[in-house]
């Protein structure tokens, strides 16, 4: 008999969140689930590993079919950590998310959700991240389901190109306008810092700010998401900027 897929699923809000677990009731479907996770919100972490600490990884739940971790490292660290000790085999998909929050343009660079699919996509593995935009911890997934099975299935069936990882972003509605292939969009953080006196003298900063679309192109991202479209931005690991390349042979060193 065929062995079932393994799916190794990690996240960066921690691995009781909502969002995970409606996750693994989907991919259970399709394989085998091991969930490495960490023990509690890791948001905005990116690809941070740790390195000068230990960590720590307890199990916290086992069944047939699914066994789930708690790991006190980075989203990175639950990939590495479990491909290392934690699967009982090469897995045949990396998945993270569900995400309580955008990772739409830039903020796939600070994100530990794509953390986790940039980690596996760096050890050969497909991998793909799952975003809604809602930061509520009781946020209904149930309108993601869908698309989410659609996407698994042609990415076990195709796999990906080595290199390249997916990163899909929901927008916040019963129903969607569609599904759209998009680049990432322009935009950048503003106001990121608000200060507070500290009773002791100086000040204390709390990082906020708002989010500025600097596109209006139907085929970006966050664009495509403002219109009620699912997106899917194919990302790379190679930060080779092929346009300056070619344009710096021409340069004199």
């Amino acid at each position: 008999m065929k062995e079932r897929p393994l799916i190794l699923v990690s996240n960066d809000d921690g691995y009781q969140a909502k969002g995970i677990n409606c996750l693994v009731g989907v991919l259970r479907e399709f394989g085998d689930v091991v969930v490495v996770a960490p023990h509690t919100g890791r948001s905005g972490k990116g690809c941070a590993i740790t390195s000068e600490t230990p960590i720590k990884v307890t199990e916290v739940k086992r069944e047939p079919g699914l066994t789930v971790y708690s790991c006190t490292g980075t989203p990175s660290d639950c990939v590495k950590i479990a491909c290392h000790a934690y699967v009982p085999r090469r897995p045949d998909l990396i998945v993270g998310g569900i995400n309580h929050g955008d990772n739409s343009a830039v903020n796939a660079h600070y994100s530990g959700t794509m953390g986790v699919v940039i980690e596996g996509c760096m050890k050969g593995i497909p991998s793909v991240a799952f975003s809604l935009c809602s930061h509520d911890a009781d946020a209904d997934f149930t309108p993601t389901y869908d698309i989410i099975r659609k996407v698994v299935a042609q990415v076990l069936e195709k796999g990906l190109p080595k290199g390249s990882c997916l990163n899909v972003n929901f927008p916040v509605s019963p129903s969607f306008a569609g599904v759209k292939v998009c680049r990432q969009a322009t935009g950048t953080w503003v106001n990121e810092w608000e200060a507070h006196d500290h009773p002791r003298g100086g000040k204390w900063w709390w990082l906020t700010g708002e989010f500025e679309v600097q596109d209006n192109d139907p085929s970006a991202d966050r664009v495509a998401l403002n219109n009620n479209y699912v997106t899917i931005t194919p990302t790379t690991i190679d930060f080779t900027d092929y346009r300056l390349l070619a344009d710096m042979q021409e340069w004199k060193f």
